[in-house]
C-alpha cells in the first residue's frame, strides 16, 4: 500500500474523528451542542471516542486495499476511492462527530470546539462532493480541522 494512500486515510481518520459531532445532514454542528462538560472530561471522552473510530477506519482501509489489491504501485480507482469515502469513511466520520458532539462544549473552550466542529463539517462536505480530493497532490481537506483539533487537545482526533 502505498504511503500517499496510508498518510491520506491518517488524515482522514484524524479528521473524521474530530468531525465526530456532525451530523449527517447539512445541519449547523454548532447550534446543536449546548450544554457544557469540564474541558479534561471532554478531551478524554473526546479522544477516546477519535481512538476508536481511527481503529475502525485504518481496519476498514486495510480490508478495502486487500479487496482492490492495492499496493504502491496500484492506487485506488476514483470509483473504488468514491465506495471507500461513501461506505466507510464519511458515515464513520459523521458518527465520530455526533458522539463527541453529544459531550457539550468544553468549558472555557466552547468557541474553540465550534471551530473544530465547524471545519470539519467543511472538510466532510468537500470530500462527499468529491471523494478523489484525498489523491489530490498538496489538497489535505481535513488539514484546518486537524490543526483546530491538535490545538484544542483532542489529539487522537487530529494526528496525522
Amino acid at each position: 500500500m502505498s504511503k500517499r494512500l496510508i498518510a491520506l486515510l491518517a488524515a482522514v481518520a484524524a479528521i473524521g474523528m474530530i468531525a465526530a459531532g456532525c451530523g449527517g445532514g447539512g445541519s449547523d454542528a454548532s447550534s446543536e451542542t449546548s450544554a457544557t462538560i469540564g474541558k479534561a472530561e471532554f478531551l478524554k471522552k473526546g479522544n477516546a471516542i477519535c481512538a476508536k473510530g481511527n481503529e475502525e477506519i485504518d481496519e476498514a482501509f486495510e480490508s478495502f486495499a486487500k479487496k482492490n489489491n492495492l499496493s504502491e504501485k496500484k492506487a485506488p480507482s476514483g470509483a473504488e476511492l468514491k465506495d471507500f469515502s461513501e461506505e466507510t469513511l464519511v458515515p464513520t466520520a459523521h458518527r465520530q462527530l455526533k458522539e463527541i458532539q453529544a459531550l457539550g462544549l468544553p468549558k472555557g473552550a466552547e468557541q474553540e470546539a465550534k471551530a473544530v466542529f465547524a471545519a470539519v463539517e467543511e472538510a466532510l462536505g468537500e470530500l462527499e462532493a468529491d471523494p478523489s480530493v484525498l489523491t489530490k497532490e498538496g489538497q489535505d481537506p481535513f488539514a484546518k480541522a486537524n490543526k483546530l483539533s491538535r490545538e484544542l487537545g483532542l489529539t487522537k482526533c487530529g494526528e496525522e
